[in-house]
């Protein structure tokens, strides 16, 4: 798939919480072409500094040709997207990447925590159109529950139904995801698709791998050029040797990597 590379007008920007920062963008020809679990690199203004561009996980797109991003402030590249304002351009490169598999002959269930729930939106609406008969099932994790209800509220849009989670108990049960999943008989047949901290998506896939479940993990790291020429973001390979996050990746099947912790 072609890449594009569009200078893009932002069209809303929602801060959900102090550090949590949700950005639509006017971006029609990366919109009509991205699949579910790909990502966009986005340049922060027009200096040299911050040098690179960023890597940021699509969690919607519309017919309006419009996409959107979420992420929380964490350095130097997030904070500088997280101060622009409505009606700057700024430059898109994408889609990037390998989507989500969807098997339409499976339940599908879908875990995300933190920041790895954005691409999952964009996975539960496709999975909707589709229209698969049996609804899929959602678990969604964060640290509290300021964090994780707006985000509930966009999958409850789509008419999901979301088991929630906090570290904290705030919302949800008072744990971890994989606690909750264990509480969830989706039958035999069910394929996992997982995005968020590594240690979360390590544990889904070993209770997956245990209980025979399919499961496709998003893995986010750091990257430089987004398309697999800087060899910044190799994740060991359960073949042996390495494979790039941004080309390969970052929706890989779990046995597919070596999960280091």
């Amino acid at each position: 798939m072609s890449q594009i590379q569009e200078k893009t007008e932002i069209v809303r920007i929602e801060r959900l919480t102090d550090d949590v920062i949700r950005i639509t963008i006017d971006a029609p020809e990366i919109a009509m072409s991205a699949l579910p679990g790909q990502f966009v690199m986005i340049r922060m203004g027009n200096s040299s500094d911050p040098l690179l561009r960023r890597p940021f996980s699509i969690s919607q797109t519309s017919n309006a040709g419009h996409i959107q991003i979420l992420f929380k402030v964490v350095g130097r590249g997030t904070r500088y997207l997280a101060h622009c304002r409505e009606g700057e351009y700024i430059s898109v490169l994408g889609p990037l990447g390998q989507g989500f598999k969807i098997d339409m002959e499976k339940t599908s269930c879908l875990i995300g925590g933190g920041m790895g729930i954005a691409p999952l939106l964009f996975l539960g609406k496709r999975i909707r159109q589709k229209g698969l008969k049996v609804d899929p099932i959602v678990i969604l994790g964060a640290r509290t529950r300021a964090e994780l209800l707006p985000l509930l509220t966009d999958f409850e849009q789509l008419d999901l139904k979301v088991h929630a989670a906090t570290d904290d108990g705030s919302l949800g049960h008072h744990g971890l995801v994989t606690d909750v999943f264990k509480t969830i008989d989706p039958g035999p047949d069910c394929m996992t698709y997982v995005c968020g901290p590594k240690m979360m998506m390590a544990a889904v896939h070993l209770y997956c791998k245990k209980m025979e479940y399919s499961c496709q993990v998003s893995v986010e790291t750091a990257m430089a050029c987004g398309m697999g020429a800087c060899l910044g973001c190799i994740v060991p390979a359960a073949s042996g040797g390495y494979v790039h996050a941004c080309s390969d990746g970052p929706v890989f099947d779990a046995e597919e990597i070596v999960w280091e912790i």
